[in-house]
């Protein structure tokens, strides 16, 4: 099993926040106010699809531009 580190809110886990409350309030919204909110979920699946195959993601450049550091800068980990 693999836990993450919770003890601080480094770059990757606000990566996940933010998707997963994208597609939480996109899908909500879809159910209840118009099927066009279900765009929403469906360009961060896109995303996260993009991500796993070409390693650019968007928001981590924005995040990181922001001063927010990944689990490895925060460890004092450099690859």
């Amino acid at each position: 099993m693999y836990l993450a580190d919770t003890d601080r809110w480094y770059l990757e886990r606000i990566l996940w926040l933010i998707a997963g409350s994208v597609v939480l309030t996109g899908t909500i919204l879809g159910i209840v106010v118009h099927p066009y909110w279900f765009a929403l979920p469906i360009l961060v699946g896109i995303n996260l699809l993009i991500f796993a195959f070409s390693g650019f993601c968007p928001m981590a450049v924005l995040l990181h531009k922001m001063g927010v550091k990944s689990i490895t800068e925060t460890r004092g980990v450099r690859n």
